[in-house]
This record gives structure tokens, C-alpha cells and sequence, in this order.
């Protein structure tokens, strides 16, 4: 097997599993940026409540998770291991693309931005979200094929081996997977504004089920492979990584799929509650008219043989 640079062969232990962290150069300024996030994240929630304002604590926690997701893909034994096991390739991919990204989003950094930063900071990013490259990169479009189709790019082709054999693109790569992950998962999450292509919840569903054919592909191609997805992978292992990929990317696609519906039920019942609550307004409003037209007028003598259109008839001088 070829030698990766910037990589340790670690076999795989219990001990190793344990102890095996990354403290290169790219995996220290990982967790000085995810410490910094966490840092600054804290310190807005802190702001809000010192100024009497709720924040969900479920918000806090789904942030810090995704922290800790981006941190175990990045410089955890797992990315020690990726080095001489496809599994633990897959593991990386699905932390870096199913796991962190939601949860992150869940967080709702956003709005947690425009609440406690100052109008310049707040100017700063609205800039970056109303700007047309902006608009372009959040297409659907682009979107999608930066979350499903890279992948099969890259697990398909000799993309794989040469990114292994240059850390620095592998890095590059990681953050790219990232970055087009939480573009995919920030409209279908819903917390935070988007001020483009919003998307319905019909829209976010089907944009969850066109995960589940291209996942079961690629997971297939990878478990009926005939060599390996790259030279320092053993066929074993890129057989048990595909089944890995297909497994897990099903179940996170299923875990995702369930809140996205029960949001959209909560929806329809709130718009129907909305519904009739206008229409009763508006029932009552034209009981309200019909009985101030039939009421007679002050001092008007009622007469059983006059119909309500007359009654005001009856009582003008």
C-alpha cells in the first residue's frame, strides 16, 4: 500500500480507537475554529439572556453536537483510521455530511447573528445572504449535486486514491463536503431566515427521498465493486464501506425525513385552525349586521304583524 502524506498507519486497536487523534497543523486549526464557534455561540446566548430574552436550550445543545460531529470527522481516531480503512472513510463522509450539518443548522447560528451582533456585523452578513453569488451557490440545483452527485465523483473515480495521496486536497475536499452539506440541510432544517429559495414542505421531503435512490446506488456500486475504491484500501474494506455508506445515509435520510413530516402536519393543522378561526370571525360579523338591521329603532312601537325589513319603516316619523 502507498505511503499518504501528512498520514499515520495506525492499525486498528482499542487502544488506538481511543487515543489516536489528529494534531497536525489542519487538525489543530479545526478545533481552534470549532472552539472559537462554540466560544462565541455561548457568549450570544448569554447576551440574549442577559437581556431577558428566551433561547432554546435544544438549540444550544444541537449546536454544540454538531461541534463535536465536525471535530470527531476531522481529528478524531476516525480520521486517523481513514488511512488504512474505507469504514472509517465512510464514517468521516457521513459526520461530515448527515450529521454535523443538521444539527448545526438546528442550532440556528443565523438568527442568533442578527440578535446579539452589532448593526455592522449584521449589515456584513445580510450583504453575504442577499448577494447574487450567494443566490447561485444556494440554488437547488448546484445544491444537490454538491451534496448526492460529488459524492459518486469522488468514491467512483481515482479521485479518492489521489486525495488520500495529497492530505492538503483531502482537507480541502472535507471542507467542500461540508460547506455543500449545509447548504442542502439549512432550508430543509427551517430556523434560520433564508432570503432565497425557500422551500415548502413537500419540497424539503423530496428533496430527503432523492437522497435514497442515489445512496442506494452508489452504497451497491461500492459492495459489488470488483477492486478497491482506492490503492491504500483493501477490497474488504471498500466493501464493508459501501455497506456502511447505504446503511447509515438510509437510516439519517429516514431520522430526517420523520420531524420534516410532522412539521408539515403541525403546518396544515395550524392553517386550518387559522381557516375557521376566520371563518367565525366572519360569521359572527354578519350576525352582528343582521341583528343591528332587525333591531327597531329607540322608542319604535314592535308590531308582530310588521317583517324586519319594515320595523325601522314603522318607527320613522
Amino acid at each position: 500500500m502507498p505511503h499518504m502524506a501528512g498520514m499515520t498507519r495506525v492499525p486498528f486497536s482499542a487502544h488506538a480507537a481511543l487515543t489516536q487523534w489528529q494534531f497536525g497543523p489542519f487538525a489543530v486549526l479545526v478545533a481552534a475554529a470549532l472552539l472559537a464557534a462554540a466560544v462565541w455561540y455561548l457568549r450570544g446566548v448569554w447576551q440574549l439572556s442577559a437581556r431577558g430574552r428566551a433561547w432554546s436550550w435544544l438549540r444550544t445543545l444541537s449546536f454544540m453536537a454538531g461541534l463535536v460531529a465536525v471535530d470527531l470527522a476531522l481529528q478524531s481516531p476516525v480520521a486517523t483510521f481513514t488511512a488504512m480503512y474505507f469504514q472509517a472513510h465512510v464514517t468521516q463522509h457521513l459526520l461530515l455530511m448527515v450529521v454535523a450539518p443538521p444539527l448545526l443548522a438546528m442550532g440556528a447560528p443565523m438568527t442568533l447573528i442578527l440578535q446579539t451582533s452589532s448593526r455592522r456585523t449584521k449589515t456584513f452578513f445580510l450583504a453575504i445572504l442577499n448577494s447574487r453569488p450567494f443566490r447561485v451557490i444556494s440554488h437547488p440545483i448546484p445544491t444537490w449535486f454538491l451534496y448526492y452527485f460529488a459524492m459518486f465523483a469522488f468514491f467512483l473515480t481515482f479521485a479518492l486514491g489521489f486525495a488520500m495521496e495529497h492530505m492538503w486536497v483531502m482537507d480541502l475536499i472535507n471542507i467542500a463536503f461540508l460547506f455543500g452539506a449545509t447548504l442542502f440541510w439549512w432550508p430543509i432544517v427551517g430556523l434560520d431566515p433564508i432570503p432565497h429559495w425557500r422551500q415548502s414542505h413537500g419540497t424539503k421531503m423530496v428533496n430527503l427521498l432523492i437522497g435514497v435512490p442515489v445512496e442506494t446506488f452508489l452504497g451497491l456500486a461500492l459492495l459489488s465493486a470488483a477492486r478497491s475504491a482506492a490503492p491504500m484500501y483493501s477490497l474488504a474494506s471498500t466493501h464493508a464501506g459501501g455497506g456502511i455508506l447505504w446503511v447509515g445515509a438510509e437510516i439519517f435520510t429516514v431520522v430526517a425525513f420523520i420531524p420534516v413530516f410532522i412539521s408539515w402536519m403541525r403546518a396544515q393543522e395550524r392553517e386550518g385552525a387559522r381557516f375557521d378561526a376566520r371563518q367565525d370571525a366572519a360569521a359572527a360579523k354578519a350576525a352582528a349586521g343582521a341583528t343591528e338591521v332587525a333591531e327597531p329603532a329607540p322608542g319604535a312601537r314592535r308590531s308582530a304583524w310588521l317583517p324586519p325589513s319594515r320595523v325601522n319603516d314603522a318607527a320613522a316619523p
